[in-house]
């Protein structure tokens, strides 16, 4: 399975998990990375963190350390 951090720019998927337990994996479900939603990366800073996405209408910047935890399938 994929994570969200290894999508190419322009990918969509659906998140299918968000693993750990900690503030940041609560955090991130606040947000709305939640099992079900539809999500597109949309861009990355030149170094390649943060990644932009685009989901429920707006536009979140997340950490790659933290993409990586979060499990994608495609839409």
């Amino acid at each position: 399975m994929k994570t969200l951090g290894q999508l190419a720019i322009g990918a969509a998927a659906k998140v299918v998990e968000v693993t750990g337990v900690d503030d940041v994996a609560i955090r991130l479900m606040e947000m709305g990375l939640v099992p079900g939603t539809a999500v597109r990366l949309v861009g990355q800073a030149p170094l390649g963190d943060p990644l932009e996405l685009e989901l429920r209408g707006y536009r979140l910047s997340v950490r790659r350390t933290e993409a990586d935890r979060i499990a994608v399938t495609s839409p």
